[in-house]
């Protein structure tokens, strides 16, 4: 019996700024639409997972971003995929965030972070490291 989940690798940006923390909404018709999450998206064939954050958040938010170091990696088992999302902190390098492809871009107080309503896979890692 074969395992035919999708099972994706993907990252994500934590960029923190003035004691604000930058979040976006996912767009109402993708997977977890209309869910808060730290920014990101998966990797592409060949691509290191530093190179496609730095990607992702261009193409999202026009925003370029120097890739720092790991913080948090999540496993989540969705009821349709898998997914290990590894969390990275940033710095925004150029650009000011806007909603390019996504619902809409916030830059709560970090301790107003967790009454947002996340994707379980971001939810995990505000219990873990901001709360």
């Amino acid at each position: 019996m074969s395992d035919k989940r999708e099972r994706l690798l993907v990252v994500a940006g934590v960029v923190v700024r003035d004691g604000r923390v930058m979040l976006c909404q996912r767009r109402p018709e993708v997977h977890n639409g209309l869910k808060w999450e730290f920014p990101g998206g998966k990797l592409e064939p060949g691509e290191s997972p530093e190179a496609a954050l730095a990607r992702e958040l261009r193409e999202e938010l026009s925003i370029d971003v120097r890739v720092g170091r790991i913080a948090d990696a999540v496993y989540h088992r969705y009821p349709d995929r898998d997914v290990l999302l590894l969390f990275y902190l940033c710095e925004i390098i150029a650009g000011e965030p806007a909603a390019v492809d996504c619902n809409a871009v916030e830059w709560p107080r970090i301790e107003e972070v967790p009454r947002y309503d996340f994707a379980d896979a971001d939810r995990v890692f505000v219990e873990r490291n901001l709360v």
